[in-house]
């Protein structure tokens, strides 16, 4: 009796430990981000830009994610691939000898281990200095050109090209070079009819968003004449105060076939509602959604998506 009583006994524990193994995760086993979280496609990327309506909010990363490489390096970019950020922020300079490089200053002597103007240096002497870290340590890391990091950046992820707006003629010739044109938007404080005349055709060619600093008189009738002749995929605004009028009509923007893209970089440009008070209060960020915001740039991006996808408004 007893034995068999022990028989069954076995038999049970082994049916349990059979059915976690094969059910139930191990909480002890390492935790992957691929195994958290479905990236989405870069044709799932494009087409939320596309639709200002879409509640899925777009993650965009400031000078790639920095926090963990060098600022405007592939590493930041590749960083910002792997945890399903939307888009990419890089800026572009141009060599002495006429390339476009991935460099946010118009001087290196923040951000690498050479001092100078970008536009006195050629594309190889470039090449043989290295980028430093946050610390001002050396790393491994090059100057990209523009073409790397399109590369890099190519079917993955959209790209957001700043400073590039003056140079924009030897920049679409790299964009289409690399085959990239569905992924890239350009910005610029410009009205439309500056930007048609400036810009005019590459406007059916690239995602073009007008920046609009705030306060200003005339943000209401600069927004509504590009909503009237030419809808922009996005209006990027600065917002120092968060009780500016114009906030109240972001929700008529959106309807009306354009995003709404504010950063959550620094305090002066969303009223206070800045990553470095989501660091300590991540429902701070509940502040855009609240106001119809559903494009942000951010320092923090894995902060930003781990707020994004408990709300359901990031996969």
């Amino acid at each position: 009796m007893k034995k068999n009583i022990f028989k069954a006994i076995i038999v049970i524990l082994i049916s349990a430990c059979s059915t976690n193994t094969s059910n139930t995760p191990d909480k002890n086993a390492p935790v992957s981000a691929e195994n958290l979280v479905k990236i989405s496609s870069i044709e799932e990327k494009i087409a939320n830009l596309k639709d200002s309506k879409n509640k899925e909010i777009i993650v965009v990363a400031h000078r790639g994610d920095w926090r963990n490489a060098p600022e405007n390096s592939l590493k930041a970019i590749a960083n910002c691939i792997k945890m399903g950020v939307d888009m990419v922020e890089i800026d572009i300079r141009e060599t002495k000898d006429g390339h476009l490089v991935v460099m946010h200053d118009e001087t290196i002597d923040r951000t690498t281990t050479g001092k100078g103007f970008v536009k006195d240096w050629t594309l190889d002497s470039l090449k043989t200095l290295q980028l430093i870290d946050g610390l001002r340590i050396p790393t491994a890391h090059k100057i990209p050109t523009l073409e790397e990091a399109l590369l890099v950046a190519k079917d993955k992820i959209l790209i957001n090209l700043d400073k590039s707006y003056s140079i924009f003629d030897k920049c679409y010739e790299v964009i289409k070079k690399t085959g990239t044109l569905n992924q890239v938007v350009i910005k610029g404080v410009k009205k439309r009819e500056e930007v048609e005349g400036e810009f005019g055709e590459y406007l059916d060619k690239v995602f073009f968003m007008p920046i609009i600093p705030l306060p200003n008189p005339q943000s209401q009738e600069i927004v509504d004449d590009y909503l009237k002749h030419h809808v922009p995929v996005a209006f990027e605004f600065v917002v120092p105060q968060d009780t500016l009028k114009i906030i109240t009509y972001f929700d008529d923007i959106r309807a009306k076939g354009s995003s709404v893209w504010v950063n959550s970089l620094w305090s002066h440009h969303n009223g206070g509602h800045d990553d470095e008070k989501a660091v300590e209060d991540i429902d701070t960020y509940k502040w855009y959604v609240d106001h119809n915001v559903d494009i942000i740039q951010t320092d923090r991006p894995a902060l930003l998506l781990e707020y994004l996808r408990s709300v359901g408004l990031h996969k």
